[in-house]
């Protein structure tokens, strides 16, 4: 079972790259951030945790790009994968969004990783002009847009929200495949959304006992012929030995713990401690530079 790091990124404590060295030296296989483009002041969707427009943290208002943040992240590291937990491919161009990723993979030497969501902020989807009821068609043609322009010479796509002719676009990904996990709320509409279009699945805070919806992802994904097993990343509060025991005999495949909203050198000592519980292996690779991306005091 593989361990990673989500750093909910924002223009103040630790900056995207410190946090991403700080956690491959530590040992851990992945880093993660997440993606809301704005938030309306005014809105009617609730936050799926405080169930109204209450938001539980105030680093909503405040997210970095996750792209231009993992790219910061990219120029320090060698080894560490790095993806989103969620970014909303449904409020982009898939044809600007897709070249963005190649990219980014490109000089990440392949590492990089898709997390995305259908979005529980109605209003934001709607300002990039998504309606609310087509949330999972919007994300499901973006998604195959975008596999077109990275696994085809001359890509062309044509869907209800989406159309474009042959056309060109490098660089592809390293692999030609970047791997898309959905974070979602686990159920059987989300599962066989996700055996037709993704690769894995992320759960969300709230998920809960993970064995049965675990059992009914890899019933519906061989229902929907699909060979293997999916990915299973599941978000994790503090540690906790015996749960990770269960999710690895469930059929977890990683574990992505969160960091604190604290100055950088607490962020820092809570990584390495928290890579001392995990009993990981810390990575004796190249000593990158990090002055440059110190974060700014606020």
């Amino acid at each position: 079972m593989r361990y990673g790091i989500v750093l909910f990124t924002s223009d103040r404590g630790i900056s995207p790259a410190v946090a991403a060295v700080t956690a491959e030296r530590s040992g851990f296989d992945s880093f993660h951030v997440p993606e809301h483009t704005h938030i309306p002041v005014v809105r009617a969707a609730a936050h799926p945790t405080t169930g109204d427009a209450t938001l539980p943290d105030d680093r909503y208002l405040r997210t970095l790009d996750p792209w231009v943040a993992l790219a910061t992240a990219a120029a320090v590291t060698d080894r560490i994968t790095l993806s989103t937990a969620v970014a909303l491919p449904a409020e982009h161009h898939p044809i600007a969004l897709a070249k963005t990723i190649a990219s980014l993979d490109h000089l990440a030497g392949g590492r990089v990783g898709l997390g995305v969501g259908f979005g529980w902020n109605t209003d934001e989807l709607a300002h990039h002009g998504v309606p609310a009821g087509k949330r999972r068609t919007v994300l499901r043609e973006h998604l195959a847009a975008m596999r077109a322009l990275w696994t085809t010479e001359e890509a062309a796509f044509e869907g209800e929200f989406v159309t474009f002719g042959p056309s060109w676009s490098w660089p592809k990904p390293a692999s030609k495949h970047i791997p898309v996990i959905l974070g979602a709320a686990g159920g059987e509409k989300s599962f066989t959304w996700l055996a037709k279009n993704a690769d894995g699945w992320l759960t969300t805070p709230t998920e809960g006992v993970l064995d049965d919806k675990i059992a009914l992802l890899h019933r519906i994904w061989r229902d929907n012929g699909r060979d293997g097993t999916p990915e299973i990343v599941a978000l994790a509060g503090r540690h906790d030995a015996d749960q990770l025991a269960r999710w690895a005999e469930t059929g977890v495949t990683e574990v992505v713990f969160g960091l604190p909203d604290l100055e950088a050198d607490v962020v820092r000592g809570y990584i390495g401690k928290l890579a001392g519980k995990l009993g990981l292996t810390a990575y004796d690779g190249p000593d990158r530079r990090l002055a440059e991306y110190a974060p700014p005091t606020i």
